[in-house]
Formats: C-alpha cells, sequence, structure tokens
C-alpha cells in the first residue's frame, strides 16, 4: 500500500482489503463443502439404488425400479449394454460433461459384471448455480458493505485528527492567550497529540516573545551607541589630527556605518513586516555601487589588488532598500578581498543585476550551494569568521524576491551575480 496516500484513503482500503480476504475465504469455503457434500450424498444414494436393482430387481426378474432421470446399464444385459462414454469410467463416482449435458455416472463391478447408474444433473445442477449465485452476491455485498462502513468508520476516526490539524494551522494559536489545544479532546491518542501540539507551541511562542523582546533590545539599545561613536566620529574630524589618525577615524566611521546597516538589516530580517521592507530609505543600484566603490578602493589598494568597476549595462533608477543594498555589496566585496591575494576584483553593473568577480581561490563546484547555509565555511577558510556572511546574502535576496548565483571565474576565482527586482510594497 503506498504510504503516501491519505491516512483515510489507507483506512478504508485496509478495511476493504480484510472483508475481501474474509468473505472470499468464507465463499470459498462454502464453494469446497458444496461440492464435498455433493460427491458423498449423490455417490451413498446411487450405490443404494445400485444394490436395489441388483439384488432385488433383477434377481426377481424385475425390472429396475429407478426415477425417469436415473439410467441402469450392466455389462451382461444386452437391453442395459453400457454406452461407450461410460465403458471406460474407472469404478466408482464421478461427474461426466457431454456438451450442454452433465451427468453423475457410479461404477461397481459384482461378481466380474460391470454395472453402471447414470442420473442427469439438471435440477441439482440448477439448484447448485442458485447457490453460487447467491455465495457471489452475498461476496459482492459485502466488499461494498465494507468500503462504505470503512468510509464512515475513516471519516468518524479522522475528524478529530483533521479538526486538530486545522487548529494548528491556525495562526492564532501563536498568540499568547490561545486556548490549549488538549482541553477538546479525550484522554486517548488523539487528546495525547493535542497536548504534544500544545508543549511544542508553548516554546514556540516563548521563542517568538524571546526574539520579539531581543529586536526591540537592540533597536533602542545598540542604537543610541551607534549614534554617539558617529557623532563623535564627525566632531573628530573637524579637529588639526595627523594623517594617520585621520585614516583610524576613517575605518572607525566606516565599521560604525556598517554596524548601523547591519544591525537595521537584522531587524527588518526578524521582523518580517511588509511595512519595514523599506526601513533605512532607498537609493539606487548606480548610486549604492558608487559609494561601495569610494569605500572599497582604499582597501583593496592596501592589499595592493587591482579593483574595477565597469558599467556594462546602464542600470535602471529603480529604487532598492539601501541598507538590504548595502550589505550585500559589503558582504561580497569583503570576500572578494578576503580570499583574493593577487589579482584584481571586477564590479559589473548591468541593467538589473550586477556581478562581483575575482581572481581568488574559487570554490568548487560541489560546494557552490552549500556556501550559502548558515555556519558553512569553504575548505580554504580564512580569518575568525563564522561563515554567516553569504549566509545574510541569500537571506536579503530571499525576502527582497532578488536571485543570487555563484559560478567558477575562469581560470581561477569565483563571480557571484545577483539579480534584482524590486519587492512589492
Amino acid at each position: 500500500m503506498n504510504n503516501k496516500q491519505p491516512l483515510e484513503r489507507r483506512i478504508i482500503i485496509a478495511f476493504t482489503l480484510m472483508t475481501l480476504l474474509v468473505s472470499g475465504t468464507f465463499s470459498l469455503g462454502i464453494v469446497a463443502i458444496v461440492h464435498f457434500i455433493e460427491e458423498h450424498l449423490v455417490s451413498q444414494e446411487l450405490d443404494r439404488q445400485l444394490h436395489v436393482v441388483v439384488h432385488e430387481d433383477l434377481r426377481n426378474g424385475r425390472s429396475p425400479r429407478l426415477d425417469p432421470e436415473t439410467h441402469f446399464y450392466a455389462s451382461n444385459l444386452d437391453e442395459f449394454a453400457i454406452p461407450k462414454q461410460f465403458d471406460r469410467k474407472e469404478l466408482g463416482f464421478a461427474e461426466v460433461v457431454d456438451g450442454d449435458e452433465a451427468f453423475y455416472v457410479y461404477i461397481q463391478e459384482i461378481n466380474g459384471v460391470r454395472y453402471a447408474l447414470v442420473q442427469e444433473q439438471h435440477e441439482f445442477e440448477q439448484r447448485e448455480q442458485a447457490l453460487f449465485n447467491v455465495v457471489l452476491a452475498g461476496f459482492l455485498l459485502s466488499i461494498i458493505g465494507a468500503w462504505g462502513l470503512g468510509r464512515l468508520m475513516a471519516r468518524k476516526i479522522m475528524q478529530p485528527v483533521s479538526r486538530l490539524a486545522q487548529q494548528v494551522r491556525h495562526r492564532d494559536q501563536l498568540l499568547p492567550l490561545a486556548p490549549p489545544l488538549a482541553l477538546e479532546y479525550a484522554n486517548d491518542e488523539i487528546g495525547h497529540l493535542a497536548a504534544a501540539f500544545d508543549s511544542t507551541l508553548s516554546k514556540l511562542r516563548n521563542s517568538l516573545e524571546r526574539e520579539k523582546l531581543f529586536t526591540s533590545d537592540v533597536s533602542h539599545e545598540l542604537r543610541t551607541p551607534l549614534m554617539i561613536i558617529a557623532s563623535s566620529c564627525e566632531l573628530l574630524a573637524e579637529a588639526h589630527l595627523a594623517e594617520k589618525e585621520v585614516a583610524h577615524l576613517q575605518r572607525i566611521k566606516r565599521a560604525s556605518e556598517e554596524m548601523h546597516d547591519l544591525v537595521q538589516t537584522f531587524l527588518i530580517l526578524a521582523r518580517s513586516k511588509p511595512e519595514e521592507a523599506f526601513l533605512g530609505g532607498q537609493a539606487t543600484l548606480q548610486s549604492i555601487a558608487d559609494a561601495q566603490v569610494e569605500l572599497w578602493q582604499t582597501m583593496f589598494t592596501d592589499k595592493q589588488i587591482e579593483f574595477q568597476c565597469a558599467v556594462a549595462e546602464t542600470p535602471k533608477e529603480t529604487l532598492y532598500n539601501a541598507t538590504f543594498l548595502r550589505t550585500v555589496f559589503s558582504n561580497l566585496l569583503r570576500n572578494a578581498l578576503h580570499y583574493t591575494e593577487h589579482g584584481k576584483v571586477k564590479l559589473t553593473l548591468y541593467t538589473d543585476h550586477f556581478t562581483v568577480e575575482d581572481t581568488g581561490i574559487g570554490i568548487p563546484e560541489n560546494f557552490q550551494e552549500s556556501i550559502f547555509e548558515p555556519f558553512v565555511r569553504g575548505h580554504n577558510a580564512r580569518g575568525e569568521g563564522l561563515g554567516l556572511g553569504l549566509s545574510l546574502v541569500r537571506r536579503i535576496c530571499t525576502h527582497q524576491g532578488w536571485t543570487i548565483e555563484v559560478s567558477t571565474h575562469s581560470p581561477h576565482g569565483s563571480c557571484f551575480s545577483v539579480f534584482l527586482k524590486p519587492k512589492k510594497q
């Protein structure tokens, strides 16, 4: 039986098959018993009649006293000569079918003389056929009845399961004040299942509540120190600082801005509300790319890696979530910088997508899909990263309806392609 079929259908099939087996066995038993009794009773009756004919009628010179459907034959009497069709039959009882006619044949040999009684069985065959028709009708009716009863019982059995599934699917069950499910069910297997769901839903509610509190705390607690860092950087920028101090200040400012974008990104992804899809402002692909090139150019130069930005097709003026797009650019460029020791990194803009190509160590083809999983790092991983950067990029793309792909860049290195489309408001 296919286990992928609905449980209700499996119950009906099992019930019907069980009835088919029991009813079929019972029907075949009736047929076998009828045949056994037929042979036993008819052979006894024919043996009795033959004994009367041989030992009473013939011995007293009388004609055989038999009913019109029974015929007597003897090998030593010409007027009762045995027909050829019965002459070669073995001793004892047998059924003979000759075209549309059927006979019971009983042959015995007494004192070297072969005797035979042949009885037409039309009447018995009619009764037997009627009995077989009744058995067949009962068999078919039992199967139909089993199917109907099985369907009724399956619906009755599955009704509380379906109701429980509907309640579990209902979004209100995740609310803190949602009533327990187990109170509506008896203390049976369904009730135990409902209690298990209550326990699981309770843990899920607590988890959602903790996440909600965490996002609220992050929103309140982290934004304030980030604003302080940003404002302090602006004040320090107005002071007369040495060139080396200015470089350190710029690094602090960039780290602060990147942290702000990450906090905003995590908050939006955690809340996942449509009205928050554009928190953090909107910007075009070209403007975000220009800002990222200016931000990362110095770091690529310091590592003596050539960094190029090319416009293959003029990007559309479509507005995207600026925070999300900056985070995607930042993670892809950081990976390219981190895993490229020499050569170049190229950012190419198209109408509605962009690519980041590098000449780094590359990603094996059998590992290109799993690299987007959380906490998965490449075989040549470097630094103290946790393997969350590309996972975050994939989450952002999924949230916004974008698509990210990775391929091998010839002769070595990787190419990440991000296809953009505006998320519906």
